[in-house]
């Protein structure tokens, strides 16, 4: 009876483990949503982020404290290619702190905690750089890029003569001048941000042609 009553337990702490290791998963990806990281919105980046911890946290288990079966699943694994594009570092980095989520979780929970909570901090100090670096150094911390997956409007504007409303906008990523006429696009996040540069160039007779596109 004493054995039944320890497989039992050992049984509801993997499950609640398991469950934990979800609901991480499914927090961490709309924190990346809202973030901007809109690949991670699809089923097969959601199914990868939410199963690749609970894989890794199974296979630790059954390896741990086997060689020969350590062994044995080193040489399976080595056989697996996988061809999946990455689109950035990034996106590589997400799937090895599932992977890290699924050992630590296997070790220890206390070890899982820790992981959480310094990618909490590590996330909190991203975004307080991302509000104070335009405030104090006159820029945004981070760059636009279109390669990352970011979910971002853009506002292409044609003119026939400079305009300083876009030179001087933080959203403006080019500028082109080419036989008198100048080209600009904007590029944000926020919607509404660019429908205010776009109100900014009402009644200029220098602009031809402005296109935004959410």
């Amino acid at each position: 009876m004493g054995m039944l009553s320890i497989m039992f337990e050992s049984i509801v702490q993997e499950v609640l483990i398991v469950c934990l290791l979800i609901s991480i998963s499914l927090a961490g990806r709309a924190a990346l949503i809202m973030a901007g990281q809109r690949w991670v919105g699809t089923f097969a980046h959601t199914a990868t982020l939410t199963t690749l911890p609970i894989i890794t946290f199974v296979i630790t288990k059954v390896i741990s404290g086997n060689i020969a079966l350590s062994l044995g699943m080193i040489g399976a694994l080595s056989i697996v290619r996988f061809r999946n594009p990455v689109k950035s570092p990034f996106e590589l980095s997400v799937y090895f702190a599932a992977i890290t989520m699924g050992i630590a979780a296997s070790v220890s929970v206390k070890w899982l905690v820790f992981f959480v909570a310094a990618m909490g901090l590590a996330l909190v100090v991203m975004v307080v750089a991302s509000i104070l670096a335009p405030r104090i150094l006159g820029r945004p911390y981070f760059e636009t890029s279109f390669s990352e997956g970011n979910r971002l409007s853009t506002l292409e504007v044609e003119a026939s003569a400079a305009l300083h409303a876009l030179q001087d906008s933080e959203d403006l990523i080019s500028e082109v001048r080419r036989d008198g006429a100048y080209s600009y696009i904007l590029a944000s996040n926020k919607f509404t941000v660019l429908q205010g540069d776009l109100r900014k160039l009402e009644g200029n007779p220098s602009v031809i042609e402005a296109r935004l596109n959410k």
